[in-house]
């Protein structure tokens, strides 16, 4: 059985909780991982004696090639935000992911614009 599938069950699916994947860490090693925030691979190669869990390997195959939200690459690699946060984490301190911070407030819709959007799509 590969390494990659030995936490999951056919019938049952994932047999390891996910505090466990984190390895019981809940808070990830960077404040800049919040859930807007877009990740990318650096495409660096892990340095020697770098400890890359199977679900490490995943987030950065999830991430090659093109950068997204933490949110988003939770969703798409099944596992709760916090705890991708925390391997998103391990990952930016051996420098294999970089992370762009959400942008600024002032540069997104004010809510009163995003009513009339929603307004205007009504009306249609």
């Amino acid at each position: 059985m590969s390494r990659e599938h030995e936490w999951v069950d056919e019938e049952a699916g994932p047999v390891v909780r996910p505090y466990a994947v984190a390895r019981g860490r809940t808070r990830p090693a960077s404040s800049a991982l919040d859930l807007l925030a877009n990740v990318g691979a650096t495409g660096l190669p892990a340095p020697s004696g770098a400890e890359l869990s199977a679900q490490h390997r995943r987030v950065l195959a999830c991430l090659s090639g093109k950068s997204r939200p933490v949110a988003e690459l939770a969703s798409e690699v099944g596992l709760p935000v916090g705890v991708i946060r925390v391997l998103l984490g391990d990952l930016l301190e051996h420098g294999l992911v970089a992370v762009r911070p959400q942008r600024d407030r002032a540069s997104s819709p004010t809510e009163s614009l995003l009513r009339e959007v929603i307004n205007g799509l009504r009306a249609l």
